[in-house]
């Protein structure tokens, strides 16, 4: 979690294509997520730049071996932000 926001890290395990989700998203960015009971609407987004390093580096903490997934893999796996949608 962001603020208001969540984050989600699109790794496929360190596959060389982006999982189907991700795909689907950039396609309609808009999402309803569930945390715990409560359901969300939320609009996806993928994060650049300095935001994407703060944000891969927190999910780092949470799930390391997201770096070797990344070492598997060309491209640059995606970290996507929920932005909620009131």
């Amino acid at each position: 979690m962001e603020g208001d926001s969540y984050f989600i890290i699109a790794s496929k395990g360190g596959a060389p294509q982006h999982p189907g989700w991700y795909r689907n998203i950039l396609a309609n960015p808009d999402v309803e997520i569930q945390v715990g009971t409560k359901k969300i609407n939320a609009r996806a987004r993928t994060a650049e730049g300095e935001e994407r390093l703060r944000l891969w580096k927190k999910g780092l903490e949470f799930w390391p071996p997201y770096a070797d997934y990344q070492l598997k893999t060309e491209r640059e796996i995606p970290v996507v932000v929920l932005d909620p949608v009131h």
